[in-house]
């Protein structure tokens, strides 16, 4: 974990530097401290949940069927325990306990619950975000209500919680904690993205706000930002004035938040960089997975004219902007340093995947950079991201170096839960759609380029047993790669750990050939959903969902020889390989005539292949597939429920701001949160959709749903033609959005209050844990486990439900 920030907090114990990459927040500007939390109880818990599948939460049970008892009244299992004289629980009982607290008020009133430390919160057995990176970032606000109120922590990182509640000094303000700003670039003329937290502690929703941001030297842009549901605090967009005069150093910047009318509702002063472009810089871009702000950091090349590209990915824990400044300027390449989403992130796996390939999208836009001369590296938890991306997107990277790396992030911190769950039939699907970062399986992609792997031979943080093998594996198949143990090397042992002159020299000599000169492929995936493409062959379609897939081809003069493993729809860039008239495909020993000037769409059917016309995009193809969690990833926005009883509307409504809660603190994520009164199908056209609440109490159901292969209501879950009744099962499931070609809808919903409940364990907002399309289980699995899975699996390739499996 790289540590190259000195005014960052830091702790080294061994060669294990834990590099947060922001300052810790530790004084609260948004209001009065009413109460600190001191006394308190734990509750130890097993910690055996396992690294794909972590749904079990023995409290999230209690809560769900009503048998939850305050530790005050009945102590049972849970132990006393103080705060020290810095008001933090901490000590050996939090490493793996939940802590209970509780606050007596004398009357109602909305606060604001500011906690660090604890992975999840409940507040009156209502579950909400906490803050286990321990940035001091978290700002809840809730309705205290009179007499008890319960505040129940989930274990953190670091085995340790602070929690106090704030009474707000205004009821709509901005907090400074945690600003995504670019820098102001000298000579640019165009306005930028930024974005701010505004706190909503009303009950009713923010719409029309208008953001003025006036930098000290008279430079004003405004902006009508993101509507904020209520009693949240959403980080909202804005736009950042180009400065009129050329100047290096700090800016002062003055925000105004106001209403439609003009209004003046908050105002707040924040420092801004600006920079020239020729110096190690941050910029900003809006993101399609859910309309944020994000930001990537460069450090550029010196001089002008077309330069390379390399994409860094960084370490866990570490911020871009201090991955690219660990990289002195070349004169020949501009190095380019995506976030992950976060400093922790998703492993590089998930929304950091995405985030990875945005930010290199956008830095070739920007700097106009030659395409076949672009390279990737990273180090540590980017070492693995480095692997990751490599295997996963061939063709995109002339060279890859991952640099203090392991290739497997599930098998490198294996957990035994993991290999406790393959007893059950129903961890296979969850397995199995974790499948895209098996590296090793996919290695196999790396062959058309280059790899040079660089580790300290002393490094305790990441076993060099991880690129050993690694090493050993490429020996096997692979032409053109380079390997190096620094001697006595940590796992960071001065900026040379990435910016090592051999890599770059290295990547000088490699190049990504064009479609025309590559004349064999070998290609691996495990979904097109994350990887479809390898150059002139994309995969569309799979047999079996998940599964590990290989085309094999190779050009012999008019002739293109194709061996399939799990594939049922595939697609070949003729036009792009430069051949002649009449080309002959013998795929699987059976030939198919086709002509140079068009693409060609292979599909197997009945043991046959044959060329079709066009994809069928009803159907399961590359730009809409399976998997749960790829309904959070196309400018998602939340529906939550307003119909049915008191209880459906309130869970529902603070299920999806919990979600939305976890998006913002996990991936620096900012979602749509509506209710289902206000959704339309034109509106919201084209977009994702995520549906809290079931066909009796979500009015959007009918509209998007309403011929869905399963049906939810209070009393029962319909699959198919097969019908589970009960008041005690949820679901997660998504399926296509029948008005568009590429939105899809997906559905956290349960049966009555228990079911409605047991949807708690949100784990999907989570790098590298395996959702398949479809989840329906009892309350009692957040209790015992998959044991109380009904049923589980990927949807046929036309969105049946035939294929499903269930159990019990």
């Amino acid at each position: 974990m790289l540590c190259i920030n000195s005014i960052a907090q830091t702790k080294t114990t061994g060669n294990v530097v834990e590099y947060f990459g922001k300052e810790k927040i530790i004084t609260t500007a948004e209001g009065n401290v009413l109460y600190h939390f001191l006394n308190g109880y734990t509750l130890q818990t097993e910690s055996r949940t396992g690294t794909l599948f972590n749904g079990q939460d023995p409290v999230a049970w209690q809560y769900a069927v009503g048998k939850f008892v305050n530790p005050t009244k009945q102590k049972g299992d849970w132990q006393e325990i103080n705060a020290d004289s810095a008001k933090v629980f901490s000590g050996k009982p939090m490493r793996s306990a939940f802590l209970y607290t509780q606050y007596n008020a004398s009357k109602e009133q909305i606060v604001l619950l500011e906690t660090t430390g604890g992975t999840r919160t409940y507040i009156n057995g209502l579950p909400h975000e906490g803050d286990h990176y321990d940035f001091g970032y978290t700002l809840i606000p809730f309705k205290l209500k009179k007499g008890i109120n319960e505040f129940v922590y989930t274990k953190g990182r670091f085995g340790r919680v602070k929690s106090k509640i704030i009474v707000p000094s205004k009821s709509i303000q901005f907090t400074k904690r945690d600003l995504t700003l670019p820098d102001v670039i000298n000579g640019e003329k165009d306005e930028k993205w930024a974005s701010v937290r505004v706190i909503n502690a009303t009950e009713k929703e923010l719409k029309n706000l208008v953001i003025t941001a006036t930098l000290s030297s008279g430079e004003k842009a405004t902006y009508t930002t993101d509507a904020i549901m209520p009693m949240f605090v959403r980080k909202v967009k804005f736009k950042v004035p180009p400065a009129k005069n050329d100047f290096t150093g700090e800016l002062k910047m003055e925000l105004t938040l106001a209403d439609k009318s003009g209004k003046i509702i908050d105002k707040t002063e924040i420092s801004i960089q600006q920079r020239a472009a020729t110096v190690h810089h941050e910029r900003t871009f809006v993101s399609k997975v859910d309309n944020s702000v994000q930001y990537y950091s460069i450090a550029p090349a010196l001089g002008s004219g077309p330069k390379a590209l390399v994409l860094s990915v960084h370490g866990a824990s570490v911020e871009a902007r201090n991955q690219a400044r660990a990289y002195k300027q070349k004169d020949w390449v501009h190095i380019v340093a995506a976030t992950n989403r976060r400093p922790f992130g998703f492993n590089w796996e998930d929304w950091g995947r995405i985030d990875a390939l945005e930010v290199l999208a956008e830095a070739k836009k920007v700097f106009n950079t030659i395409p076949a001369q672009t390279y990737l590296t990273g180090h540590s938890m980017g070492g693995h991201g480095t692997w990751f991306l490599g295997t996963t997107y061939p063709g995109k990277f002339a060279a890859i170096a991952p640099c203090a790396s392991y290739p497997d992030i599930s098998m490198y911190g294996f957990d035994k839960g993991d290999e406790m769950h393959d007893m059950f039939k129903a961890f296979e699907p969850i397995k199995r759609s974790a499948n895209s970062g098996r590296v090793k399986s996919i290695v196999q992609n790396l062959k058309q380029g280059g790899v040079y792997m660089l580790h300290g031979d002393a490094d305790s943080t990441v076993p060099i047993s991880q690129v050993r093998e690694m090493r050993q594996i490429l020996g096997t198949f692979h032409p053109n790669f380079c390997y190096y143990e620094y001697p006595g090397g940590e796992h960071w042992y001065g900026d040379h750990s990435v910016d090592w002159f051999p890599i770059f020299e290295f990547f000088k000599r490699q190049t990504i050939p064009t479609n025309k000169e590559v004349k064999e492929i070998d290609f691996h995936t495990a979904t097109p959903a994350v990887s479809s493409t390898d150059y002139w062959i994309k995969l569309q379609q799979q047999i079996k969902p998940f599964d590990f897939s290989n085309i094999n081809a190779k050009i012999d003069k008019q002739q293109i020889n194709i061996k399939t493993v799990n594939v049922s729809i595939m697609e070949l860039d003729l036009v792009s390989l430069d051949l002649k008239g009449e080309i002959t495909l013998n795929i699987d020993d059976q030939l198919v005539k086709t002509t140079s000037d068009k693409k060609a769409i292979l599909n197997l059917k009945d043991g046959k292949w044959a060329l079709i016309n066009e994809i069928n995009t009803a159907e399961k193809y590359a730009e809409r597939q399976g998997g749960f969690k790829f309904a959070f990833d196309n400018n998602v926005v939340f529906v939550y429920a307003t119909g049915g009883s008191e209880s459906d509307r309130e869970w529902y409504l603070n299920r999806a701001r919990f979600d939305s809660e976890t998006f913002y603190y996990r991936g620096n994520g900012s979602i749509d949160v509506i209710s289902d009164k206000e959704f339309s199908l034109e509106k919201y056209k084209d977009r994702n959709v995520i549906i809290y609440g079931n066909a009796s109490n979500n009015s959007a159901w009918k509209l998007l749903l309403k011929n869905a292969p399963i049906q939810i209501d209070n009393q029962q879950v319909k699959v198919g033609d097969k019908v589970i009744k009960g008041d005690n099962l949820a679901a997660y499931f998504v399926v296509p959005r029948k008005d568009s070609k590429t939105a899809m809808v997906g559905v956290v919903a349960g049966t009555s209050e228990k079911g409605m409940k047991a949807t708690w364990a949100n784990n999907y907002i989570s790098g590298i844990t395996g959702f398949p399309d479809v989840m329906i289980f009892k309350a009692d699995l957040l209790l015992n486990g998959l044991p109380d899975m009904k049923v589980s699996g990927f949807f046929d390739n036309d969105w049946s439900a035939k294929t499903l499996e269930f159990f019990n």
